[in-house]
């Protein structure tokens, strides 16, 4: 927890793909000072024509290398969430040449009766986590 989502274009090679959720995870750990071991990553491929993402009016470039990426998450803080972004937009740019207007973020915020991570319990809500 979070759960990260991404939507990409197709077209990345495995390692490409590994060093970009490489990369988001480590902004995520950085910033939230979430634990190491708490990943939850989905990344979905699609075609270019599957996958539309204007500038609403922004003039903001969009390229093949375009990232979409859903944070399904805890409340966060409003500062902590704008450090986010500004660390992952700059870490996905010196790591992985994805420059930061290629980078879309929507954050989703549940609470912790919203979680299960196995056995049927709420972790959050028994103490266990």
């Amino acid at each position: 927890m979070p759960l990260m989502q991404y939507h990409v274009i197709k077209g990345r090679t495995p390692e490409e793909i590994e060093l970009l959720l490489d990369t988001a995870h480590e902004a995520m750990v950085r910033t939230f000072k979430v634990p190491q071991g708490d990943r939850y990553q989905i990344l979905t491929e699609h075609a270019p024509s599957h996958l539309k993402a204007l500038d609403t009016g922004l003039g903001i470039p969009r390229t093949e290398k375009f990232v979409m990426l859903h944070v399904v998450s805890r409340p966060r803080g409003r500062e902590a969430k704008v450090a986010f972004y500004e660390n992952l937009c700059a870490d996905l740019q010196a790591k992985c040449g994805i420059a930061p207007s290629d980078v879309m973020i929507s954050f989703t915020e549940n609470g912790d009766e919203d979680w299960s991570f196995g056995h049927g319990r709420a972790q959050f809500l028994t103490g266990e986590l």
